[in-house]
């Protein structure tokens, strides 16, 4: 029998593990923010990446076919440099400035894709937008450890397959969340609540992802895009509040 605390985060990984799983990001909106609620910070932070790199190893493993390597690639490195960088603005910049900012772009962006169905389509990978979506995804993972909007406008842009989408990114979230553990092991906030925490949540883990890879290979490309972009209004609209708010 679980205790209440423990029954609440299985019940949260499950959510954030079937919306990342399904649409191939979003779980940022429901991990960290929900788990912080009822564990410290010290513990709802590593939960939540360990949790990112399980359920990234199982759809890779299941779906590696479906990886674009190369965009996977670029991705990454352009993220790299854009870490730091949110680490900074984080310790020493406008957080509310940053986070309205951000919410507007992301915001506008998807709003206008939505109602132009003449939106612009990238055939193949294009440099500049995989080094810009790359770059900034890296800040705001370093910032907020939400790397999934700029990815997820990339792999609109490209046009990609649910399937193809899914797995392209969690390609770069394999390793972009195993050198977050790293990094969390070498400041020494892993802690043996949050492994407890994370072994009783695989079987969420695994039903949710393998419910998430049915739902996601039902849901034809134009729909499934269109939930792409509710799910970027939802994460733009929600940092445009939590900066109003201050």
């Amino acid at each position: 029998m679980l205790d209440p605390i423990t029954a609440y985060v299985f019940a949260v990984v499950f959510v954030a593990t079937l919306i990342r799983s399904t649409l191939g990001f979003g779980e940022a909106l429901v991990a960290v923010p929900l788990l912080a609620l009822r564990l410290p910070v010290t513990i709802a932070a590593p939960l939540a990446v360990s949790v990112s790199v399980a359920m990234a190893a199982v759809i890779v493993l299941q779906d590696w076919r479906h990886v674009h390597l190369r965009s996977a690639s670029g991705l990454i490195l352009a993220a790299l440099p854009g870490i730091p960088l949110g680490i900074l603005l984080l310790a020493k910049g406008n957080e509310h400035a940053v986070k309205l900012i951000l919410g507007v772009i992301i915001t506008a962006f998807s709003v206008y894709s939505l109602a132009d169905r003449h939106r612009l389509h990238l055939r193949e990978d294009h440099r500049g937008w995989l080094l810009g979506c790359g770059f900034l995804s890296g800040i705001l993972g370093g910032a907020y450890g939400m790397n999934g909007p700029p990815l997820a406008v990339y792999g609109a842009l490209r046009k990609w397959s649910p399937q193809h989408f899914r797995a392209t990114l969690q390609g770069y979230f394999l390793v972009a969340s195993l050198v977050g553990l790293v990094g969390y092991a070498v400041a020494g906030i892993w802690t043996a609540a949050a492994t407890r925490y994370f072994l009783l949540s695989l079987p969420a883990i695994l039903v949710a992802t393998l419910l998430g890879r049915a739902l996601n290979r039902r849901i034809q490309g134009h729909g499934f895009f269109r939930l792409v972009y509710a799910g970027l209004i939802a994460i733009g609209g929600t940092l445009v509040v939590e900066a109003i708010k201050g």
